[in-house]
C-alpha cells in the first residue's frame, strides 16, 4: 500500500500514473465536508464520474466530488479491506486521516490530473 500525499506534487502524480499499483481507496468530499469513501481501479475515471454526476445516489445528490485523500494498492483484496476499514471508522477518525496529509482539504485531483475540468457543471435535471 502506498499513501500518496498532496504535498509531493509531481512526484505523487508520476508514481500514480506509472505505478503497477492499480487499485485505489479514495475519499471525496463536498464543500460542507460530507464524505464518501470508495475503491476503484482507475482513479482519474472515477473522479470524472463523480464530477459529472454519473454516479447515482449520495455523491450526486450532495455534489461530492473533491478528491481529498487516496491510497494506492497492488492487490484488490487489500484495497477492499482498507475501504471497509475506513468506512467502519467514525467521522472524526476519517477527518483525522484526511487532515494528516491534506490539512486544507485541497482537491488533489487538480494536481494529479491537470486536464480535469475545474468548474463543476450544474446537473441537467435541475430546474432553473
Amino acid at each position: 500500500m502506498y499513501r500518496l500525499s498532496w504535498w509531493r506534487g509531481g512526484e505523487a502524480r508520476d508514481l500514480l500514473l506509472t505505478s503497477s499499483h492499480s487499485y485505489f481507496v479514495y475519499i471525496v468530499a463536498n464543500r460542507s465536508h460530507n464524505l464518501y469513501t470508495g475503491v476503484t481501479n482507475n482513479l482519474e475515471r472515477r473522479i470524472v464520474e463523480h464530477r459529472e454526476g454519473l454516479v447515482p445516489g449520495f455523491t450526486k445528490r450532495y455534489r461530492i466530488h473533491r478528491l481529498v485523500y487516496y491510497e494506492a494498492f497492488g492487490d484488490i483484496s487489500a484495497a477492499i479491506a482498507r475501504e471497509k476499514q475506513i468506512k467502519g471508522w467514525d467521522r472524526k477518525k476519517r477527518i483525522s486521516l484526511i487532515e494528516a496529509d491534506n490539512p486544507s482539504w485541497l482537491d488533489l485531483a487538480e494536481s494529479l490530473f491537470p486536464k480535469l475540468q475545474k468548474q463543476i457543471p450544474r446537473p441537467k435535471d435541475r430546474a432553473s
